[in-house]
C-alpha cells in the first residue's frame, strides 16, 4: 500500500470509529460563559427537554448553542446543579485513546517538574479531565472518579493509565463527598493489583510514609510540596510546631532543614504513625515529637503552659465545605490564627493555610490578620502562596485555585 493510500485508510478507520453523542442545547443567550472557556454548564443554562431528562447520569453528550453551533463534548447529568462538564472543545470521541493522550500530556508536564514519580498526575478540570483526580506514588496510582461521567468511563481510564505508565497497582479511592451529590456509591477498591496499605514516597529529597487505602484523601497532600520547602528555610535552629500535621510533611521538612526540635499535632493516630515512621526513615526521630489531639485544644494547652515556638504551621482541613459555611468557617480561621499567633516568639513566623475554595484570598487575609490582632500580636505578610505546580489552576475556574497560604512574620 502506498503512502497516500495508507493515510486514506487510516482516515477512513478513524471516521468509522467516531461516535455520535446526543445533543444537549443551551438556552438562547445562555451559552456565552461555556463558549468563552468555562468547563461547567449549569442546569439553568440548558434547554432541559424530555430527551435530555431521560439520559442516564454521566452520559456523553454534545453541547450546542441554541442555534446548533457546537461548543464541545463532555458528560451530562440531568439531575445535578452542574449538568454539563466539557471535556473537549469542538468534536471528539471520548475513549481509551483520548484518555491516554490526555495522560501523556499531563505526564510530560510532571516529568519536567519532578525527577521522582511522586506527584498529582491529573488535577481534574485544570488538566482537561473534569471530576478526575490521579495521584502517582511510584508504581502505585490512586484514582478518584468524582463525577458520574468519569465513573462511567472507569474502564477506559484504567486501561489508558495502563497504556501510559503501566503501574503495578491502580486503586479507586471513590469515597469523596462529591460522589454523593452525583448519586454515586462510596468504594475503595483495587482496579489492578491489591490494596497496598502503607507505602514509602519521596518529596523534597526526603522519605515519607503514606497509607493509600486508609489515609485521608489519597494518603498524601502533594499540593503543599513547595510550601513545605519554603517554611523549612525559616526553621534552622528553631523550635517548630506543626498543627494538623497529618503525616508530618511540614515537620519532617523542618527537621531536615536544621530545626532544633519539631512537634506535630494531629487527631489521627494513623497519620501520626506515618509521621513517626517518616522521622525514622530520615534519621530525624530524635528531634521529633508527636501529639495526638484536637488542634484548637492543643494550641490552648500550649498557651496555658507558657510554651512558645519560633515557627508555627497551621494547615487544617477545609473549614468551609459550601457557601452556607462561609461565615462560620471564616470565624474558624480567625480563631485558629489567634491561637497559633499567641504561641509565636517575637520575630518568629506563622504559616497558616486554607484548602477551602470558598474562602477567597482577600477574606482569608482579613480573617487571619484579625486573628493576630485578637491575640495582641502585630505582623507582616511575607508571602501569599498557592498549590504546587502539579496542581495547576484552570484559568476560567476560580474553584481550581482552592489552596492558599499566608506566611506572617510576627513582629511583636
Amino acid at each position: 500500500m502506498g503512502h497516500r493510500s495508507a493515510i486514506l485508510a487510516a482516515d477512513c478507520e478513524a471516521k468509522a470509529k467516531h461516535v455520535t453523542y446526543p445533543a444537549i442545547k443551551l438556552q438562547s443567550q445562555r451559552h456565552k460563559r461555556a463558549a468563552s472557556g468555562h468547563p461547567w454548564i449549569f442546569s439553568n443554562e440548558i434547554a432541559m427537554d424530555e430527551a435530555a431528562k431521560a439520559l442516564p447520569p454521566g452520559s456523553m453528550a454534545e453541547f450546542r448553542e441554541a442555534n446548533g453551533k457546537l461548543i464541545g463534548v463532555g458528560s451530562f447529568h440531568p439531575h445535578t446543579l452542574i449538568s454539563g462538564r466539557i471535556y473537549e472543545r469542538g468534536d471528539a470521541s471520548i475513549d481509551r485513546n483520548w484518555f491516554a493522550e490526555k495522560f501523556r500530556t499531563a505526564l510530560a508536564l510532571r516529568q519536567k517538574l519532578y525527577g521522582d514519580p511522586f506527584y498529582r498526575l491529573i488535577h481534574a478540570e485544570a488538566d482537561g479531565l473534569p471530576g478526575l483526580i490521579v495521584d502517582r506514588y511510584g508504581r502505585h496510582v490512586i484514582v478518584q472518579l468524582n463525577i458520574a461521567g468519569m465513573d462511567r468511563a472507569r474502564e477506559d481510564i484504567i486501561a489508558a493509565l495502563d497504556d501510559v505508565i503501566a503501574p503495578e497497582t491502580i486503586i479507586l479511592r471513590n469515597d469523596s463527598g462529591s460522589r454523593t451529590l452525583e448519586g454515586l456509591s462510596q468504594e475503595v477498591v483495587a482496579a489492578k493489583g491489591a490494596l497496598p496499605g502503607r507505602i514509602e514516597l519521596r518529596e523534597n529529597n526526603l522519605r515519607f510514609a503514606a497509607d493509600l487505602s486508609g489515609g485521608q484523601k489519597t494518603g498524601w497532600f502533594y499540593d503543599q510540596r513547595g510550601n513545605r520547602a519554603l517554611i523549612a528555610g525559616f526553621c534552622r535552629d528553631a523550635r517548630m510546631l506543626d498543627v494538623y500535621c497529618h503525616t508530618g510533611g511540614f515537620a519532617i521538612n523542618a527537621a531536615a532543614a536544621g530545626a532544633a526540635h519539631v512537634t506535630g499535632v494531629d487527631a489521627s493516630e494513623l497519620a501520626l504513625d506515618c509521621a513517626a515512621e517518616a522521622a525514622k526513615l530520615n534519621g530525624l526521630d530524635a528531634k521529633c515529637s508527636w501529639r495526638r489531639g484536637e488542634a484548637f485544644a492543643a494550641l490552648a494547652d500550649y498557651a496555658a503552659a507558657g510554651e512558645a515556638f519560633d515557627v508555627v504551621v497551621a494547615d487544617p482541613p477545609a473549614f468551609i465545605k459550601n457557601r452556607k459555611d462561609i461565615a462560620s468557617g471564616s470565624r474558624g480561621y480567625r480563631k485558629l490564627a489567634r491561637l497559633a499567633a499567641a504561641l509565636v516568639t517575637p520575630g518568629g513566623f506563622l504559616f497558616i493555610a486554607s484548602c477551602s475554595h470558598h474562602m477567597e484570598l482577600g477574606n482569608f487575609i482579613e480573617q487571619t490578620a484579625s486573628g493576630l490582632r485578637d491575640a495582641g500580636r502585630t505582623g507582616q505578610i511575607l508571602q501569599t502562596v498557592f498549590a504546587a505546580a502539579d496542581h495547576p489552576m484552570h484559568p476560567h475556574l476560580p474553584e481550581s485555585a482552592y489552596l492558599k497560604g499566608i506566611l506572617f512574620r510576627i513582629v511583636s
